[in-house]
């Protein structure tokens, strides 16, 4: 092979793969991460979000490379995010056809279909129909979507979704429901895929993974982290006992965060995010950028996120210890460090 073709070969860049991933949010306001198995092909050893890669047996037409709609929020894109939901977790966000409540589904029945739909024995949708639910495609909100850098071999096109599960009429007990956001529904807990993709699967505070993250204890991703430090200010502190949070606080906590997703400029459930390196401190850290929408869509009316950054210290392995900060703080204490170093 000539000099020439290798060049040309070594800058092909990858086909973003379309995928979907959901920020679950519990009766109590915590949220769902999975520990991902170390031999994983994406975020090995990492804890993540629920999600997956879209497939045309399960979800319906996946629109083609060359159409705008393969980054935008649609039908394949929504049932991949509930399906994917459900295989990795257990939780099945979907809807009773009858009574329009979550449906339940014996622990036989769930472990039964979580198998067969991950081997692709019968769609995801004919599973659902067969137990008398639909997916709940309409309770899911857009928030975000993520494009992997060019220089990452296996790149990825992924829409992200919030969902709030139901809360009880108490946070420690049910009784009949008084709102939409409340109705009598055993959710289940959430475990592994018994280790096909993930180890664990548990819900915690938002700030709890911060901590873990910031101590060491846990891998978290660029990606997962900026959601978490966005949404970790609206909900159940890590100090705070879910008996303890009443159901107002609970509902009010809801309320602020829908609230808060409408804002921006764009809004966050049309921020497209493509991270690129912005600057690399004095300490040897990168500072990511969410400003650029991604390489598919440069030139398109598509933005990003231009107020926040994350310091990340990549090592062989992968992204560790990453810190989300405000751009304009991180330029001006670097400004600051290069106007001693001159003194």
């Amino acid at each position: 092979m000539s000099g020439t073709a290798t060049k040309r070969n070594a800058k092909e860049i990858a086909t973003p793969r379309p995928s979907s991933s959901v920020l679950v949010i519990s009766p109590t306001n915590q949220i769902l991460l999975l520990h991902r198995v170390q031999t994983s092909s994406a975020f090995p050893a990492a804890h993540v979000f629920p999600g997956g890669n879209l497939d045309s047996f399960h979800d319906g037409d996946i629109p083609p490379v060359e159409d705008a709609r393969r980054h935008e929020d649609g039908p394949a894109y929504r049932l991949a995010a509930i399906r994917e939901t459900f295989e990795e977790s257990g939780i099945l966000l979907a809807r009773n056809n009858g009574f329009g409540r979550l449906i339940e589904v014996s622990d036989e029945d769930r472990e039964d279909g979580r198998h067969k739909i991950h081997k692709a024995e019968v769609p995801f949708e004919k599973w659902l129909a067969g137990k008398g639910g639909r997916a709940d495609v309409d309770g899911l909100i857009p928030f975000t979507r993520w494009i992997t850098p060019t220089h990452i071999p296996r790149r990825y096109t992924t829409q992200m979704y919030m969902y709030f599960l139901p809360l009880a009429s108490s946070p420690t007990q049910s009784s009949k429901p008084s709102t939409a956001d409340e109705e009598e529904a055993m959710i289940p807990i959430p475990t592994s895929d018994g280790g096909l993709e993930h180890t664990a699967a548990s819900f915690k505070p938002p700030s709890t993974w911060i901590e873990m993250q910031n101590r060491g204890d846990i891998i978290v991703f660029p990606p997962q982290m900026f959601l978490l430090s966005l949404i970790s200010p609206f909900l159940s502190p890590s100090g705070a006992n879910a008996s303890d949070v009443t159901l107002e606080e609970l509902r009010s906590q809801r309320q602020r965060l829908r609230d808060f997703l409408k804002t921006g400029d764009p809004p966050w459930g049309e921020v497209c995010i493509g991270p690129q390196q912005f600057m690399r401190l004095k300490d040897g850290r990168t500072v990511l950028s969410f400003e650029k929408p991604g390489h598919e869509l440069e030139g398109t009316n598509r933005r990003g996120e231009k107020e926040r950054v994350a310091i990340v210290e990549f090592k062989k392995e992968g992204p560790r210890n990453v810190e989300i900060a405000w751009k304009k703080d991180v330029v001006e204490a670097e400004r600051g460090h290069a106007g001693e170093a001159k003194l």
